[in-house]
């Protein structure tokens, strides 16, 4: 009779396991490099954005707006999403195929901008100095033939940093983009976004707002650390969903994801470059670290 295999590492996923034996460095490299750990929210947000994606064109496309904090996880969402729908080429090797073409907004509001960085995504050539109604009919052209389904635009909030009648005018350009092309447009950006869309009745009422709200002590926030401690080859438990770690997360994150995730990061690479091999209390008290508010403390 063969002997029982006995499992070293129980607390990692398959991936980390394949990881948690090779040297400093490469594990060092692994924890640095992005990763996505699906929760159930992301996971519903998905799902909408894949109904989304094939929903039947008509002149007046339902749109969507991600709202969250900074560093809350939107741009991981989207990122995910495009990662799932990957431009590929035709099957006559004359075009490529973009499912989702997804943008970040111009720091203001600016028609122009807008259209140069949907054609600097897609390798468009063009003049910056063109006229916007120049770089409008390139834009209307490439993503008709590129057989774009969805345009995402991240840090939608932007818009504000203009006057009223700049934001006018821009609101405007997204709404008649979006009936020209006949594909919804997702929207990311924090709470500022909303009170923007609002000045615009007929957008407002297009674009369905969902709010990823800051993490709280629950049974699924001690499941997204479960996650994350499945992800991170550190050869000794950390049992990171324990009540005290988590909470001390939590405080330290004020529970932002995206914060949560480079915290993790760096707590594990210390913990591999001491040899602690694990994340406790006293390893994430000596971190060099500052909770967000007292980061834009200090800037002040």
């Amino acid at each position: 009779m063969s002997e029982p295999i006995i499992d070293l590492y129980p607390h990692l996923g398959s991936l980390a396991k394949d990881y948690v034996t090779l040297d400093n460095d490469t594990r060092i490299d692994w924890i640095r490099s992005p990763r996505w750990i699906g929760y159930p929210k992301a996971k519903d947000i998905l799902n909408k954005l894949d109904d989304l994606l094939i929903y039947p064109k008509r002149h007046r496309m339902p749109n969507l707006l991600i709202v969250g904090d900074s560093n809350s996880g939107k741009t991981m969402i989207a990122d995910r999403f495009s990662s799932m729908h990957k431009a590929y080429e035709k099957d006559n090797n004359e075009g490529v195929v973009i499912p989702v073409l997804s943008i970040q907004a111009p720091p203001v509001p600016s028609e122009s901008r807008l259209y140069s960085n949907i054609l600097d995504k897609i390798f468009a050539p063009y003049r910056p100095s063109d006229s916007a109604e120049k770089k409008h009919h390139q834009v209307v052209h490439l993503v008709r033939a590129c057989n774009v389904q969805m345009l995402i635009i991240d840090e939608i909030h932007s818009i504000l940093a203009g006057n009223l009648e700049k934001q006018r005018v821009f609101l405007s350009v997204l709404r008649n983009l979006g009936n020209e092309l006949k594909i919804p447009i997702v929207g990311l950006g924090t709470k500022d976004a909303l009170r923007a869309l609002k000045t615009d009745p007929q957008l407002d009422n297009r674009f369905k707002p969902i709010l990823l709200a800051k993490w709280e002590y629950t049974t699924d926030y001690r499941r997204l650390l479960a996650s994350f401690e499945s992800v991170l080859p550190l050869k000794n438990p950390s049992n990171l969903s324990d009540k005290a770690i988590a909470l001390k997360l939590l405080s330290m994150t004020e529970g932002l994801l995206g914060e949560l995730s480079e915290l993790l990061s760096d707590a594990a690479i210390e913990a591999i470059v001491t040899g602690k091999e694990c994340i406790d209390l006293e390893l994430l008290s000596k971190l060099d670290w500052l909770a967000p508010t007292a980061r834009r403390s200090q800037r002040l």
